[in-house]
């Protein structure tokens, strides 16, 4: 059997947890709002029309901070169509994904389902076909005190306390041609900081995000983030960063390794933020939002037909059912956002229900949880206190896309205050168990109070309407703590979770 080692440093420590990086997302698109979060004939919906059983699962999930309402979504919204009495709401031409957007769920309702599920809601504005008065329009309406016009206006409509929205971001993926008004790195560098700058004039308070690459395929990549920063760097504190996964032409191995992949997004950004702050000789540090990261098969949705000129409410889009394998590389692109917590201060799961999301309903019918769902919410739930970044001496395998990749990937998080501690690790092996053993002795580590996994024999095993509990945690049975060393044995494909106390 091949082995591993790691020894972890209680000093290492990368960050101390900011719950915003157990984000997620909801766009108005496909069934993510409609049918998923709100459909008001369903059994379980509540006098707001969102269903019950959905809040449940939210809640099981972990989600902090929810972006919203998009995506390409919010480059064609108005958000004044989304408030004020439903019935008096106009139907519009959503022209991201050329379907129809009926405008019952705004910013009210959405607040209120936020209020539901112990979210934080994180807002964009529309910097597509819209600007620096609209984005100040809505910011009043939101967080205005009673006594302004917008702010009256919010009051009523039902919501006398603002909504005090601290996260706002400027935009959506403005370098993409797909994109309702993309235009270049210094057109929306310039519209973004004159933008930011007057929302800050409004609130200081407020956290900015500008946007990043599109992806790190984008031919604009890095010069991107630095045109954009040299324009609003001193107005914004975040910079976004989207990136999506999966696996091509049968390379399994290749797509275990994904996480190396965003590693290199990370740190290109990282570098790239910082040259603009020496080159402005600036003492603030842009954080990173990696505010849309997931599985999504992509190949698959564009070459088929399911984006078309019907214009139809709430159509069936991008509802990818995940595998096991699928499950263990968002439980490794979760590992690594937490290794570099440091700059990533902010991150969503994109998105939430329905669309390419780890939760799913039927109208009508049931929710389920897809395989993705487990290892985001076991390290919601886990994960307290601070990162620590583990040594791990483990042999290596080819992959045709990024080289040669370790066989194991973990982060380590500690709470001081509790005691508490929590192993999170995967098993790139395709073919082979490996037995891991960690030194634990600095973490005060006396037992063993959780210890799961998430694998099969058939890696591409998926949860389904027809079978909603074929893939789920299983026991990481044979998990040992002795002497301040714990001994693990991962099975092939794997994703796990140890709990010590």
């Amino acid at each position: 059997m091949t082995t591993a080692r790691i020894s972890i440093d209680r000093t290492n420590v990368v960050a101390t947890i900011n719950r915003r990086i157990f984000g997620s997302f909801v766009e108005h698109l496909g069934r993510c709002v409609y049918d998923g979060i709100f459909e008001p004939d369903h059994p379980t919906a509540n006098e707001d029309g969102f269903r019950l059983d959905v809040v449940d699962l939210v809640k099981e999930l972990g989600s902090t901070t929810i972006r919203y309402p998009g995506g390409n979504f919010v480059s064609g919204y108005k958000w004044e169509d989304g408030v004020g009495p439903r019935d008096r709401r106009p139907v519009r031409r959503d022209l991201a994904w050329h379907s129809l957007e009926s405008n019952q769920v705004g910013l009210e309702e959405f607040g209120r389902w936020c209020e539901l599920t112990g979210s934080e809601l994180m807002m964009a504005v529309n910097l597509g076909t819209r600007g620096i008065e609209s984005a100040l329009d809505l910011l009043e309406y939101a967080n205005g005190e009673a006594g302004t016009a917008l702010a009256d206006e919010r009051v009523a409509n039902g919501k006398t306390e603002p909504y005090d929205i601290r996260m706002w971001c400027l935009g959506n993926e403005m370098d993409g041609p797909w994109q309702v008004g993309h235009m270049s790195s210094d057109d929306y560098g310039k519209i973004a900081a004159r933008t930011a700058s007057a929302m800050k004039t409004a609130d200081p308070s407020l956290e900015l995000v500008v946007c990043g690459s599109s992806g790190s395929a984008m031919p604009t990549f890095g010069e991107w983030e630095r045109v954009v920063l040299e324009h609003s760097y001193e107005s914004v504190d975040y910079i976004s960063c989207h990136a999506y996964y999966q696996e091509r032409n049968g390379d399994l191995a290749s797509y275990l390794a994904s996480s190396l992949e965003m590693k290199y997004f990370i740190d290109t950004v990282v570098a790239t933020a910082d040259h603009v702050k020496h080159k402005l000789r600036s003492k603030k540090t842009i954080q990173l939002s990696f505010d849309e990261w997931n599985i999504w098969y992509l190949d698959e949705h564009q070459a088929s037909e399911e984006v078309n000129d019907e214009w139809r409410f709430a159509p069936r889009q991008l509802e990818d059912v995940y595998s096991v394998a699928d499950a263990v590389v968002l439980g490794n692109l979760l590992i690594t956002l937490l290794q570099n917590h440091d700059r990533v201060g902010s991150a969503s799961l994109a998105q939430l229900v329905n669309v390419i999301a780890p939760i799913m309903t039927e109208p009508g019918g049931d929710s389920w949880r897809q395989s993705t769902f487990f290892p985001f919410s076991v390290t919601s739930r886990l994960a307290r206190g601070e990162v620590l970044t583990p040594r791990i001496t483990v042999d290596t395998y080819d992959t045709a896309v990024y080289g040669a990749a370790p066989l194991v990937d973990s982060v380590v998080t500690a709470d001081a205050e509790t005691g508490t501690s929590a192993v999170f690790l995967v098993n790139r092996s395709q073919t082979e168990s490996i037995e891991v053993a960690i030194d634990v002795s600095g973490l005060g580590a006396s037992v063993i109070t959780e210890a799961v996994t998430l694998n099969d024999a058939d890696p591409y095993a998926k949860n389904t309407l027809a079978d909603q509990n074929r893939v789920g945690l299983k026991d990481l049975t044979g998990s040992v703590l002795a002497d301040g060393t714990l001994t693990v044995t991962l099975p092939p494909v794997s994703w796990s979770a140890i709990a010590l106390g």
